[in-house]
């Protein structure tokens, strides 16, 4: 019996024949539960829709809508609720059909009651380790990513905590990083996660454009501001009125420009080109650049109280080579991705391709990992990416794709880990805080880890 402390599981017993409806319903409040009840199939839909329920018992033969018709029903309203079925029938036809419209179990009439307190109970555990799954599973996707952001080292972790404080707020945000280490997709995310999000999100690339066609993409122009101006056009700011301007690579902007950009800031106002209406906009800016803007101030080529204007909540995003943990999850997410789109089903990656890219500078970053992964599934013709797949340049040296090294013999995920962290206790001289960077994992964790493996640098 379940314990009556214990809030009580919630059935809807589903059955015709109202005499076997009652004897059940008695015997099932014995055992603990709450019960509801249904007289047929075409009533299921209509219930679970108006209550919440752990479960339903359900007759498969019932006079206006079999059990297989409620399932199908209840499927196609995409409703998953743990479903025991009841057979009066030997036919184990009508069973497996049951079970692959989506029942969990079937008991045969006449029942049995502790066989079905025991087929009750199993379903009900099964149920709870789902649901408690799925939320690990989310809660798992919620700490190691952020929007489409992945990594699991402690400089993705605290870079998570960041973005899901900042991303509330309205604060202009600077967001510095080398090329390809992902600064559109933060900005992606800290709009789509805060109070504008249903707002537009406008983009500018500020080293795309020539200093007069910046000026008139950002603040729009009047008709005849300038040759070809033919019309009045919004620019950017406008356009982004209500929701989030991001401005990449801001580093780009030259001084007159720079600015107008403080000018709408501190005021949140502008004219546009060749205009003399002074327009009013409500937006959030975001600005991201690869160069050193602190170094461009002492050169006088980036204004100093533009940079603390955008620089409210700076942002440094780390290169892939200061992050090497998060390494073999990106290749596998990627590996994923560009499998759906290229129509290929390769399982993995060789280790010793996860050992080169482990060990590879990764110049351009995310973006320059993901573009190595793509080809690779183009060329792959096997079921693991093998290094012969990679470019010339992971072999500056023109060694063989798999040095002597790793093809002597076969190495699994422990042994490259282990070797990994030998070589990585070598290179920095036993700094087991510098090596626990370069691996993008905790000093304790590395601690673990040599204990585990009883590494000796």
């Amino acid at each position: 019996m379940i314990d009556t402390q214990e809030k009580a599981h919630k059935l809807l017993l589903v059955d015709d024949d109202m005499g076997h409806r009652t004897m059940l319903k008695l015997n099932l409040e014995k055992l603990g539960y709450s019960i509801s009840e249904a007289c047929d199939g075409d009533e299921v839909l209509d219930s679970v829709q108006k209550n919440f329920f752990d479960l339903i018992l359900l007759d498969l033969k019932m006079e206006r809508m079999g059990g297989i018709e409620t399932l199908e029903a209840l499927s196609d309203a995409d409703i998953h609720i743990p479903t025991i079925v009841i057979t009066a029938f030997s036919s184990i036809e009508s069973v497996v059909t049951a079970m692959k419209k989506g029942a969990y179990d079937y008991i045969a009439k006449p029942i049995d009651i502790d066989n079905l307190a025991h087929i009750l109970a199993r379903a009900l555990d099964h149920s709870s380790l789902r649901t408690e799954n799925a939320y690990l599973k989310d809660r798992l996707a919620e700490h190691y990513s952020f929007n489409k952001i992945i990594g699991t080292s402690e400089a993705m972790q605290e870079l998570f905590s960041t973005l899901r404080l900042v991303a509330e707020s309205d604060a202009t945000v600077l967001i510095q990083g080398e090329s390809g280490t992902g600064k559109e997709l933060v900005a992606n995310a800290l709009h789509e996660n805060g109070s504008r999000k249903k707002g537009p999100f406008i983009k500018v690339n500020c080293s795309a454009l020539h200093e007069n066609l910046l000026e008139s993409e950002l603040f729009g122009h009047e008709a005849g501001a300038f040759t070809g101006a033919t019309a009045r056009r919004k620019g950017r700011f406008e356009l982004a009125h209500g929701g989030t301007l991001f401005l990449d690579e801001i580093g780009d902007m030259s001084l007159p420009t720079q600015a107008r950009i403080l000018r709408v800031l501190q005021e949140g106002e502008f004219e546009r080109v060749g205009g003399n209406d002074t327009i009013s906009v409500d937006v959030r800016l975001l600005a991201a650049t690869h160069k050193d803007l602190e170094k461009m101030i002492e050169e006088n080529s980036f204004r100093q109280d533009l940079y603390f204007r955008l620089a409210v909540v700076p942002i440094d995003l780390p290169p892939l080579r200061e992050r090497r943990g998060d390494i073999p999850v990106l290749a596998n997410h990627f590996l994923e991705k560009k499998n759906k789109k290229n129509n290929k089903h390769i399982k993995c990656f060789h280790p010793e391709t996860l050992n080169i890219f482990m060990h590879y500078n990764w110049t351009g970053n995310i973006r320059e990992l993901e573009n190595t992964v793509e080809r690779a599934v183009i060329l792959c013709l096997g079921e693991q990416i093998t290094p012969r797949e990679l470019p010339p340049r992971f072999f500056p040296d023109n060694d063989k794709p798999i040095s002597a090294k790793f093809s002597s013999r076969g190495w699994t995920l422990r042994d490259m880990e282990r070797e990994m962290i030998r070589s990585t206790l070598h290179e920095t001289n036993n700094n087991k805080s510098l090596a626990a960077k370069n691996l993008g994992i905790a000093r304790q964790t590395l601690i673990n880890k040599i204990k585990e493996y009883n590494v000796k640098a």
